[in-house]
C-alpha cells in the first residue's frame, strides 16, 4: 500500500498538479485490473444466409482492463473530499479499440470509465462526472463485471433490437444516500444529448434529459431496483414525437453460502416513438420487450463455478407487417454462460468461460459490452448467433 501511496503521488506530479494540494490528500491510491487471455468468435446463422456469417477466428482479447486513481480529503467535521479518475487501457494493443478494431467509448481516453468529484459526509455523497447509471448489477451478478470475460450479453444491457436507456453517461450528477439497516440509493441526473447539441440550432429546445434511480438492499438476501428514462433533446417534429428509452430491471439474490449465490433478474425495456426500421417498426412505434436472467455462482475451496442462463422475450408494439409477418416476429433471444475460474490468490485468477447467445431471425443481440464482439451486429447479420469460447488471467492491483 505504501509503494502505491508513493507512486500515486509521483504520477500526480508528473501531472503538473500542485504538490501542495496531495500534500493535504489523507489518502491517494492507484489501482486496477489486468484481464486478458485467448479466445475465438463466431457469428453464424444468419437469416439472410452464409454470406452475412461472421467465421471462427481466434483473438488475443482485452477484457474491460483499466488503470484508476482515487482518494479523499478530510475536511473536518465529518465532511470529505471524494475523487475518482479511472481510465480503461488495452493491454492487448496499445490502442484505443475494442476487440472488433472500432473505438472503444470505455477506453483510450482519461475518464473513460467511472470518474468524479464530489463530496461525502454522513448524509450520504454527492458527485459530479462520468458515471454508471442503469449499468451493472451490483452483487446480484458479477461475472461479466468482476469474474471473468464476459456474461450473457444483455444482462448488463446489451439487447439488440431494444435499446437499453442508458449505461455509462458523461456530464452526470449522482446522489448515494447512507446505508440504512442494509438499504441504500442513488439517484441520478445528466443532460444527456444537451452537452453535444450545437448552439443555436433554429427550431431546437435542447431540454433532453436522462434520469435514474437504483435501490439496493444487503443482508439475508441481496435486492436491487433499477429505474431509468432516456429522453431526446426537442425536435421540430410534431409534439411527442420525441424519442424516449425506459429500463425497469429487478434483481434478487440468495447468498446461500460463503462465496455461493443464486439470483434472478427481471427487465423490461421500452423505446418509444421509434424512428423506422425496415421489417423491424414504423416511424412512432413504441416498442417494448420483457426478458429475464438466472445467475449461479459457487465457490468449491479455490474453484469458482459460474453459471448463466437469460431469455428475452418477443417484442410488442410493432405496426410492420411484411407478407404477413410481424416486425416482432423473431425478435427472441437466448443466452447463457459456462465458466470456471481458479484463484491463485486473492487478487489473481485464470479462468474457461463459454459463451452463447442464440438471437430470432429479426434480432442481432451480441457482446458490446467494452467493445468485447468481433463482429458488431446489425440488422445485416439478423440471425446470426455469437459464441466465444475463452481462457484468460484476471489480476487486480
Amino acid at each position: 500500500m505504501i509503494n502505491k501511496k508513493v507512486m500515486a503521488l509521483a504520477v500526480a506530479g508528473a501531472l503538473a498538479a500542485p504538490a501542495a494540494a496531495f500534500a493535504q490528500a489523507s489518502n491517494v491510491q492507484i489501482y486496477g485490473r489486468a484481464n486478458l487471455g485467448y479466445d475465438t468468435y463466431s457469428a453464424t446463422g444468419s437469416a439472410a444466409g452464409s454470406a452475412s456469417d461472421y467465421k471462427s477466428r481466434s483473438r488475443i482479447f482485452d477484457s474491460s482492463s483499466r488503470l484508476g486513481f482515487r482518494g479523499t480529503e478530510d475536511l473536518g467535521n465529518g465532511l470529505s473530499a471524494i475523487f475518482q479518475l479511472e481510465t480503461g487501457v488495452g493491454f492487448d494493443s496499445g490502442s484505443a479499440n475494442g476487440q472488433n478494431g472500432t473505438a472503444n467509448a470505455s477506453g483510450g481516453t482519461w475518464a473513460s470509465r467511472p470518474s468524479f468529484a464530489g463530496l461525502k459526509g454522513n448524509w450520504g455523497q454527492v458527485t459530479f462526472g462520468r458515471q454508471d447509471i442503469y449499468w451493472g448489477n451490483g452483487l446480484i451478478s458479477q461475472s461479466g463485471a468482476n469474474y471473468v470475460n464476459t456474461d450473457v450479453s444483455f444482462a448488463t444491457g446489451s439487447f439488440g433490437r431494444i435499446a437499453g436507456p442508458v449505461a455509462r453517461q458523461s456530464n452526470t450528477l449522482q446522489y448515494t444516500s447512507p446505508t440504512f439497516s442494509g438499504f441504500n440509493a442513488t439517484g441520478s441526473y445528466s443532460s444527456g444529448a444537451n452537452e453535444t447539441t450545437a448552439a443555436g440550432t433554429a427550431g431546437t429546445n435542447t431540454d433532453g434529459s436522462i434520469w435514474g434511480l437504483t435501490a439496493r438492499y444487503t443482508g439475508i438476501v441481496n435486492a436491487q431496483w433499477d429505474y431509468a428514462t432516456n429522453e431526446a433533446v426537442s425536435t421540430t417534429g410534431a409534439p411527442g414525437t420525441r424519442p424516449k428509452l425506459i429500463g425497469n430491471k429487478i434483481g434478487l439474490g440468495w447468498p446461500y453460502a460463503p462465496g455461493a449465490q443464486i439470483s434472478i433478474i427481471y427487465y423490461q425495456q421500452k423505446n418509444n416513438n421509434v424512428a423506422a426500421v425496415a421489417g423491424y417498426a414504423a416511424a412512432g412505434d413504441n416498442m417494448k420487450q420483457t426478458g429475464w436472467v438466472i445467475n449461479w455462482e459457487h465457490m468449491f475451496g479455490n474453484l469458482q463455478a459460474l453459471a448463466m442462463y437469460g431469455k428475452l422475450n418477443r417484442t410488442t408494439g410493432s405496426s410492420v407487417v411484411t407478407a404477413g409477418v410481424s416486425g416482432n416476429d423473431g425478435t427472441d433471444v437466448k443466452s447463457y454462460l459456462i465458466g470456471a475460474k481458479y484463484h491463485l490468490s486473492k487478487r489473481t485468477g485464470v479462468y474457461a468461460t463459454y459463451n452463447a447467445t442464440i438471437n430470432g431471425s429479426n434480432n442481432f443481440a451480441d457482446y458490446t459490452g467494452g467493445s468485447y464482439t468481433a463482429a458488431a451486429l446489425g440488422a445485416a447479420n439478423a440471425g446470426a448467433d455469437p459464441k466465444i469460447f475463452a481462457v484468460g488471467i484476471l489480476h487486480n492491483f
